[in-house]
């Protein structure tokens, strides 16, 4: 791309907004201060990147969708990582309607059809 002279004004990147792709970096430039300081022998721990981390997750779910769609895009692996485990937390030991209502789902099964699903995977409910 810099040889074809885009480099100099703008690099689109589809399918992330900016202020996501700013959350991307964010996440990016963080996660390199730690690899350069451990090259370097200074002091950022583990716990103290994972305490970052910790911060940097606690976001509204629509933009938790939005990062995870941008990580994927990008090849971001460990934010995507990261961002994933942080929605299975979320939803960990919910009902399905208290998931239904966190992510605002609309649950378009009639009671019957419901029924038959619980029936069906009874083993998934015990």
């Amino acid at each position: 791309m810099m040889e074809d002279g885009c480099a100099e004004s703008v690099i689109p990147v589809p399918n992330v907004e900016g202020k996501i792709l700013g959350k991307v970096i964010e996440y990016c430039k963080e996660h390199v201060k730690k690899s350069t300081a451990k090259a370097e022998e200074h002091s950022l721990s583990d716990a103290d990147l994972k305490a970052w981390d910790s911060d940097f997750i606690k976001l509204d779910p629509a933009t938790l969708f939005d990062l995870i769609r941008a990580a994927k895009h990008l090849d971001v692996n460990s934010l995507l990582d990261l961002l994933c485990q942080a929605v299975a937390d979320m939803i960990k030991g919910k009902s399905t309607e208290e998931i239904r209502n966190l992510f605002n789902i609309e649950n378009d099964f009639t009671p019957e059809e419901e029924q038959e699903i619980l029936r069906e995977n009874q083993w998934v409910f015990h």
